[in-house]
Parts: structure tokens; sequence; C-alpha cells
């Protein structure tokens, strides 16, 4: 009778979890198909946009000598490809000159766009095609197009295989789970189940042959239960929401995964400045990348900012505590600041940090210098923000994000002082290669330093395998690159790649103008006619950015094509910094210098093809050059990320604009859409910028829609949380462990 009625109750369970696993997997294939195709589609737009560049020069000599032997020699050894189906190249009439015998008739010069968003596969009787069309190009001459037709038939392929393993993956796990199922109805009739149910609700043991424990030993255990449960389902729950990551969204995984943790933050540079202008207060907000990541996630994050407080009129608007309520318009987190003397300014800021460390990770043909005496200062500097960061701590275990070169002594040292703490350390600049990072003769003092993380975060799986390399060299530590994490001096730190973004929507989205309004503001402010084509640029003025590169290139493009002469006009906005080092004091004056020769060679009659603009601008000014712009440039020699280049697509809710990108940023390995150039190449920059200010628009609006969906998608709202969501899982699994083994110690009897 008991094994009937345990039956019974199984069957319960088993057929709602049939029909679940059902409907689940009936759901799921579709949706796993689409994303198959779309990888692939993705995938192949990539690789014609390769074979197209590979064949581009040699085919426009070919046609220009009308050599059609030769083409259709050429297009036969392209399509030994095994996936390259068929080549087509048609001239500007729109008649199909020279094809392969595999060309389908019916496409002829002018693909079939299914759904009118430049969607590439088409399906013919000859089955599913991705078909691209790229033109060719003699100098400035447009000679034709060239058709690319790959065969898609082996995604089908490969789409019925994945169908076959999910549909078989779940009969397995239902057979599985209806197994287990069964086995734990019938040891619920004798007891079994009951006692758990007592153990998640922290009461005693249902023992099946003996007395109840007590609820003092079980109820530690209890509670670590509960919390991995619910580890559990955030963990699922917020792998299924990562597509909308928002400053809600965010507050919910600080309550619900960090259970409300303190959070504070610590950079070199503060999120508001104030400053003294004409006997009034002025409020600032600086050009800095960090403080463009950073400041939304504060906001969401309610936490304490620690920084240097560097303006002149800091000291006025702080309380006796040193803190600060901002942002001013609408408070919601608290700024600590930190003053420094001028020794320690110069010795740590401007010494080590920017004249050592920052040309030494940038690789920037810049050399490196390090002096003991600096060395000193960044000591003593990063020891006094750890005392500020144990002030405002108010627990033995917050959340404390460390931000950048400038603290790379402080994890070990808040370590030190607060064990329990969750340290997660990002490193916004690039790390170089061992041999470049050895340089430095306080090289192991940095490493050690920056292995007090729980998480070291870079932009790039690239920098983490430099930072992995080093301290292989340098270093005894326990290394595993499998799960990547390095055990040094009894901690574990965990180092992962985290792209950093920007704000998604922007703070001023709903109040901006127009970009015809802001188009106008601009040409105004600078003086310009209507049909003028606009380029600019957006940089602090450091010789990391490429700016010099930048401006070589516009001259390149006025020699090339000199019809731009009078119509092209490149606004380079350049914020002064770290004007006190003679380095930048040099850099400063070479780039005025070479604007005002260009200037001197290509202007007349009050034409000016560069405008130079050395002085802060409002993060809302900004954004109006940006969306008044035709092309936004990004030049930089190395860069960590680049948040100019995403600043500029979320700007662009016309989809218009074309995004000319240095392939040595962080952010060139997630924009592909963007015409990517190396800047020591002045040719192939001027090239981009020609080809970026003939683009058609629905070739810039495909190319930024695209851009756009990724930086929308891939939020900072999404970087901090990955960070905070991978520090939650530690936290909430050390704090069981700990549980676990004073239950342990408290369950064994002393001896004697």
């Amino acid at each position: 009778m008991g094994r009937l009625r345990s039956i019974r109750l199984s069957l319960r369970f088993i057929a709602p979890l049939a029909i679940t696993l059902a409907l689940l997997a009936y759901g799921l294939v579709p949706l796993v198909d689409r994303l198959t195709l779309r990888w692939w589609v993705n995938d192949l737009d990539t690789r014609s946009q390769l074979i197209a560049n590979t064949m581009h020069d040699q085919l426009a000599d070919l046609v220009a000598q009308g050599a059609g032997p030769k083409i259709n020699s050429l297009f036969m050894r392209a399509i030994q490809d095994e996936r390259l189906y068929a080549l087509a190249y048609c001239d500007e009439t729109g008649k199909v000159r020279y094809e392969t015998p595999t060309y389908p008739s019916s496409l002829g010069c002018r693909p079939p766009d299914p759904t009118g968003e430049g969607h590439s596969v088409v399906r013919l009787r000859q089955g599913p095609l991705h078909v691209v069309q790229h033109p060719v190009f003699q100098g400035t001459e447009r000679l034709g197009s060239l058709i690319l037709v790959h065969d898609m038939s082996f995604v089908e392929r490969r789409s019925a295989d994945t169908r076959r393993y999910l549909i078989g993956m779940f009969v397995v796990l239902g057979i599985v789970i209806s197994l287990v199922t069964v086995f734990i109805a019938h040891l619920s009739w004798r007891g079994w189940v009951s006692g758990v149910r007592a153990l998640l609700r922290g009461e005693g043991i249902v023992q099946p042959f003996g007395p109840a424990s007590s609820s003092e030993d079980v109820h530690p255990l209890a509670s670590d239960l509960r919390a991995l449960l619910r580890d559990l389902d955030m963990t699922r729950r917020s792998r299924d929401q990562t597509a909308n990551w928002s400053p809600e969204m965010l507050r919910g995984v600080l309550r619900e995964q960090l259970l409300g943790d303190e959070v504070l933050v610590v950079s070199n540079r503060e999120p508001f400045i104030h400053v003294r202008a004409d006997k009034e207060i002025e409020l600032l907000r600086p050009a800095s990348g960090l403080v463009t990541a950073l400041e939304p996630v504060m906001r969401a994050c309610s936490g304490t900012w620690i920084a240097h407080g560097s303006g002149s009129a800091d000291h006025s608007t702080v309380d006796r505590h040193d803190r600060l309520r901002v942002p001013p318009e609408k408070p919601t987190y608290t700024l600590r600041r930190v003053w420094l003397s001028p020794e320690e300014e110069k010795g740590y800021y401007a010494g080590f940090a920017n004249e050592g460390l920052w040309p030494l990770c940038h690789i920037a043909h810049v050399r490196p210098i390090f002096r003991t005496a600096d060395w000193e200062q960044y000591v003593r500097v990063n020891r006094r923000f750890a005392d500020v960061v144990c002030e405002e701590a108010r627990t033995e275990d917050p959340v404390v994000l460390v931000q950048d070169y400038h603290f790379a002594l402080l994890p070990r040292m808040i370590r030190e002082r607060l064990p329990g703490a969750t340290i997660i350390t990002f490193w916004h600049i690039p790390w170089p290669n061992p041999e470049s990072f050895g340089i430095c003769p306080w090289r192991e003092e940095l490493i050690a330093g920056l292995l007090g993380s729980t998480i070291l975060g870079f932009h790039t799986r690239f920098h983490c395998q430099n930072f992995v390399e080093t301290v292989d060299r340098f270093l005894e530590a326990r290394i595993e690159r499998e799960s990547s994490t390095i055990s040094y001096g009894g901690d574990l730190t965990r180092v992962e790649p985290y792209p950093i973004s920007i704000q998604w929507p922007s703070e001023w989205a709903n109040d901006q103008l127009p970009v015809a309004l802001c188009r106008a503001k601009v040409l105004r402010v600078e003086q310009l006619q209507d049909d003028v084509l606009l380029g600019v640029g957006v940089d602090r003025l450091d010789y990391t950015k490429g700016i010099v590169e930048r401006f070589l290139a516009v001259e390149r493009l006025l020699e090339l094509h000199p019809e731009y002469v009078g119509r092209f006009v490149f606004v380079q906005i350049a914020a002064p910094s770290r004007s006190s080092l003679e380095e930048y004091q040099h850099f400063e004056s070479r780039v005025r210098t070479l604007a005002a020769r260009i200037n001197a060679r290509f202007g007349r009659d009050g034409y000016q093809p560069i405008h130079l603009k050395v002085e802060h601008h409002p993060p809302q000014i900004v954004n109006e050059y940006y969306r008044a712009a035709n092309v936004c440039v990004v030049t930089s020699l190395h860069d960590g990320m680049n948040l100019v280049a995403k600043e500029f697509i979320a700007s662009r809710d016309d989809e218009q604009g074309v995004l000319v990108l240095s392939q040595f940023t962080g952010a060139a390995r997630e924009l592909h859409d963007a015409l990517l150039v190396n800047p020591y190449h002045g040719e192939q920059c001027a090239e981009a910028l020609y080809r970026a200010l003939i683009m058609p628009a629905d070739e810039q609006r495909v190319r930024m829609r695209s851009m756009r969906r990724l930086v929308q998608e891939f939020n900072v709202y999404r970087w901090a949380g990955a960070m905070l969501l991978d520090a939650a899982r530690l936290r909430n699994r050390r704090r069981v462990s700990q549980r676990i083994v004073e239950h342990q110690r408290e369950a064994t009897p002393l001896p004697g």
C-alpha cells in the first residue's frame, strides 16, 4: 500500500514535468535556430568583407585593363573555398560583366533584400544563400560592384543536428529527473523528505529511526543551504535578463545578490570638480573615460566614491568629514575627497603614475621614467587611500572597487586591514607583455599589490593573458589558467576580462536637440557653410590618442582628393591634460604647430580644414558635435577600450554617421562595423576617411544599427553587473564555507 501511494505521488510530479520539458523544448528549438542563423550570417558578413578586401586591388586593375580571362581565372581560384559558392562583377550600368558558372542568373546585379533592412540571406532553388555586394574603386572612381555568394546549406545541416541534440538532451533529462523523483517519493514515505523540509525551515531533522536532532545543530547548515539555493536562482534569473541591464537591474543585483552590502569606489579622478572662477564656484565634470563609465554606476549603487580632491574650490564645498553628496541636482551617493600635498601629487601622480606606468603600459614610443622619490610618494599615497577606505567602511566586509593604475598597491593594503573585504580592481589601461613590464624597477611589488584583489579585471582577454604571463615570469605563484585564478600569499585572485562601456541611454538623451538642430548649431559656432562635410575627434591632449596621426591623415586626404578642399572640415576637441609634464607640453606644441601648418597649406578665404579646440567642453556640448558630424575619428595608438567610439554611436539615434576606429583600441574587438584602420599608416587612414565621406546612407544605417544594438546590450550597467555578480558568488561561497567550518568546529568535541 505504501509503495502504491509513493508511485501515485511520483506520477503527480512526472506528468507535469514531462509536459513542461516538452513545452520548453518546443519553444527553445526555434530560438536556437534563429540564434544559429544570426551567428553564421555575422560570420559570413565578416568573411565576405575579408575576401572583398583581398581581391579589391587586383580586381580593380584587371577591370580597368578589360582582362576578362584573368578575371574569370581569379574568380575560379576564389571559389575553390568550400563555402564560397559564386562570384560576379557588375558594372555601373547594372549589367553582369563577369561571373562564375555557379552564379544564379536570378540574382542579377541587385540581390533581393527580403527584409528591407539589409538582410543578406536569400533562398533560391539552389538552397539558402548568403549574398553581399561590395563596391569596387580605382582611386576615386567607382568601377562597379563585386557580388559574393556563400552556400549556407551547412547551416541547415548544423541546425538539424542541434535540434536532434536538444531533443535528445531533454528526453534524457526527463528520464533522469523522473527516476530521481520516483526515488525521492519512495523515500518520502519513510520520512526523509520531512527531514529535508525541516532542515530548510531551520528545524530539527525528522529522523526515520530515531529522535529529532536539536535545531541548534542544523540551523547554520539550513541557512547556508537556503543561501546556495537563492544564489542558484538569482544566477539563472540574471542570465535571462542580461539583454536589459539598467540602473534598476543593477540595484536589484546589489539588493538580492549582495544583500545590500556597502560599495566603495576608489579612483584618483573625482566625478565632480569645484573650481573658482571670478569669485564664484564653478562645477566641472572631468574629461575622463573612467568617470564616464563609473558615475552612472555609482548613481545606481548609492555608495561612497573616494577620490583625490584636485579642484581649487573643493575644500570649500565639503563638510567637516571631507564628504559631499552628489550629483548636485539629485544626490544619490557620497563623494569623499582625499587631500594631497604638492609633493605627493607631483611624485605619485605626475611622476610614477604618468611618467612611469602610463607610457610603460601604452607602449606608445615614449620612454618611461622611474625615480625612487616618485615611488616612495606612490607608496605613501596608496597607504593614505587605504586608511580612508578603512575609515569609510562601516562593515568588516565591504565591496571595494579599486580603479586603475594609480592604485596598484592598494588592494594588498586593504586586504591586510580588511581581510573580509571583496576587492574588485579594474585596470583601465592596457597591460603590456612581460618583457615590457619588466622595465619597471618595482614590478614585483606592483604585481603583488594587485594580487591582493578578489577579482582583477581588464578590458580584453589579451590583457588578462599578458598579466598572467607577467605573474608567471616574476612571482612564485600558483596559476590555474583554466579557471583564470592566481593563488599568491594565501589569497586567491580571479583574473577576467570585463569590457567597459557607457551609460545607455545617456542621461541627456531625452533632452538633446534633434540631429538637424545640433548640426545647425555646431556649424554656426564653427562658422561653417551648411553643405560642409564635418569630421570630429574628441580626446584628452595625450600622445597615446593618435592626434598627430589623425591630422596627417586629414592632410593626406586633401592631397589625394583635392575636391574636398573647402568642403571637409575636421574639428578636434582636445581637453588639456597633465599640462605640468614636459612631455605633454612638447606634445601640445607639436599638435598646434601641425594644425597651423596644414591650415596654412590648404586654408583659403576664411576656410581652415582643421579646427583645434584645446579646452574643456561639457558632455552635452560634446554630444552635439557627435550628432552633427558625418564621421568620428578615433586613432588611438594603444588604448584599453576607448569610450569616445561608444559615445559617438550612442549619440546617433538617426543611425547615420561613420566611425573610423583604430585597430589598437579595445573597442575594435567589439565594433566590427566601424572602419578599422592602422593609425600609423597615413594613406590607409586617409582612404578610410574618404570612404566614410562617400558612404551611402543605407550602408551607414546598417553599420550604425548593428553597433548601437551592441552598445545598448553591453552597456556600463552590464559591465558593473558582471563584476558584482562574480563578486557576489565568491562572497556567498566564502560565507558558506566559513559557516560550515564553524559548525564542524562546534560539533567536534574537544580532546580530553
